[in-house]
């Protein structure tokens, strides 16, 4: 396995909780864990996460819901679709429904069909999905 370059680790309230909503509900996997310390190192095709129990080694102040105010983390898939069925399956909602959004990039635009959903801990994800780039209309 590679190592991305940038891999967030997310202190959560609830270890086995938020283990069930990542593998379960959005189908994570599990590439290794350490059982004895609450921690996860998952993936979601290129993606990578780890979630660890939260304790004082890395906190740098009170956690409070919900975490990572002002962040989102940005995981771009293949498709959002099936991510979107097992949502809905599992009657968990979502934060920010589908839409199709075109950011622009020099001279051109990047669009992408995203939803953002907030885990147990209230972190907000926004899977997006690549729709191609276009030229700015005249």
């Amino acid at each position: 396995m590679k190592f991305n370059a940038l891999i967030p680790e997310l202190g959560v309230s609830h270890f086995e909780k938020s283990l069930s909503f990542y593998v379960t509900v959005l189908g994570f996997q599990i590439e290794y864990q350490r059982p004895e310390n609450h921690f996860a190192f998952l993936s979601y095709q290129e993606c990578q996460v780890m979630i660890e129990q939260e304790n004082s080694v890395w906190q740098t102040g009170a956690l409070k819901y919900p975490y990572g105010r002002g962040m989102n983390l940005q995981i771009e898939v293949d498709a959002i679709d099936p991510l979107l069925q097992s949502l809905q399956m599992h009657g968990y909602p979502l934060f920010v429904e589908p839409r199709d959004r075109w950011y622009r990039k020099d001279e051109v635009f990047l669009g992408q069909r995203e939803f953002l959903v907030m885990d147990p801990d209230g972190y907000v994800l926004r899977f997006s999905q690549y729709l191609g780039e276009r030229q700015p209309e005249i």
